[in-house]
């Protein structure tokens, strides 16, 4: 299914229902006072995250969203039936904004998490509340109070642990296909990918990691050139990124084509370019772990693939893992798989080790 990113709703919550003005009548008590009920809560909206969801594309066509509102309150002191809340199910991953102050209200990152996004308006008081010593027969009842409403952002942000960087054509579908069950569509063109793809990468049972492929960033993404806007957001999920590079020549100078209006790079100059987007979007990006994948070394001789890659790395002044592969053979790609899964082994143990220490730094001297 194709990914939408980002939508616009408008959720309204139900009003609250008007107070009732009554009095008590029954047959010998002619002066029985004042009886009128409250009004029912107007019902709430709330957003629900939902992990068999992956993408926002309902919000297209359906855009809003109105709870029930709470009923009048009646005569003998009847209380108002309250609106029934208004539950919306989005992917997780959403991150909901208030459209008008630009303020981000909540983030659903757990399946069945749920986030009040329109409160309910209360109901209106009934003239029993009013009955004093003075006025023993009040004809005063409150209306009920309006229900919140408000335009959210939804904007679906992929959770995945590890994010493919790179050029378009730099071999990005072809290397998720080699490693996970996920199918992306791999043509000889740039901006194949046009949707982020996810596949699952399973060392062994109960071992597994999400890599997401990024479509292919060109300079300029960080302004909304190519498709890159639209997806380095994904990126900043992650918690590992893998930079492809084509690291076969495609000329006699070396160079490769890429960047925007067909300006050839060199593979460093492609790295360098791609480092530069991220930086501009969020310098916070740069400080993700991030690996070189030197890809099609299959093009060259071994001691030529070898040489070329020494090369990159070298001028690169690059002090990161690197690894030679060839994503259409598969030559390479597995030992990596191993390594990421070992590198997230070794996270998961440090902030289990960081967490007890923090628990028993929390513990007070007599626990």
């Amino acid at each position: 299914m194709k990914l939408v990113d980002e939508a616009e709703i408008h959720v309204a919550a139900g009003n609250g229902g008007n107070g009732c003005v009554g009095f008590r009548r029954e047959k010998f008590i002619p002066l029985g006072g004042p009886d009128g009920g409250d009004g029912g809560d107007g019902g709430s909206v709330w957003l629900q995250a939902d992990e068999n969801l992956n993408t926002l594309v309902d919000f297209r066509h359906e855009k809003r969203f109105r709870a029930q509102r709470g009923e009048n309150g009646m005569g003998r002191q009847m209380y108002g039936k309250g609106g029934e809340d208004l539950t919306v199910t989005v992917p997780v991953g959403t991150v909901v904004t208030n459209v008008e102050t630009d303020e981000v209200i909540g983030d659903l990152t757990r399946h069945g998490e749920r986030l009040l996004v329109a409160k309910g308006g209360k109901g209106g008081l009934g003239n029993m509340h009013f009955k004093s010593s003075v006025n023993r027969a009040p004809r005063k009842a409150l209306p009920g109070l309006p229900g919140e409403e408000r335009t959210l952002r939804l904007e679906l942000k992929l959770l995945a642990d590890v994010g493919l960087l790179g050029f378009p054509n730099a071999g990005k579908s072809t290397f998720i296909r080699a490693v996970s069950a996920a199918t992306p569509k791999v043509a000889d063109y740039p901006f194949t990918t046009l949707y982020p793809n996810l596949g699952v990468v399973s060392v062994e049972p109960h071992r597994s990691f999400v890599i997401a492929d990024i479509p292919g960033l060109i300079e300029g993404a960080a302004e909304g050139a190519g498709l890159g806007s639209l997806f380095l957001r994904h990126v900043q999920r992650t918690r590992l990124l893998l930079h492809l590079v084509d690291m076969a020549p495609m000329g006699e100078d070396g160079l490769h084509e890429g960047g925007s209006g067909g300006v050839t790079v060199s593979p460093a100059e492609q790295v360098r370019a791609i480092e530069h987007e991220l930086r501009k979007y969020d310098p916070g990006m740069l400080e993700k772990p991030r690996w070189l994948i030197l890809n099609k070394a299959d093009l060259m001789f071994e001691d030529e693939a070898r040489e070329r890659a020494e090369a990159i790395v070298a001028e690169l002044g690059w002090d990161a893992p690197w690894f030679m592969v060839s994503a259409l053979s598969r030559e390479g790609t597995w030992p990596i798989m191993l390594e990421v899964q070992h590198f997230f082994d070794r996270l998961r143990e440090t902030e289990r080790e960081a967490e007890a220490e923090a628990k028993a730094a929390g513990r007070t001297p007599d626990a």
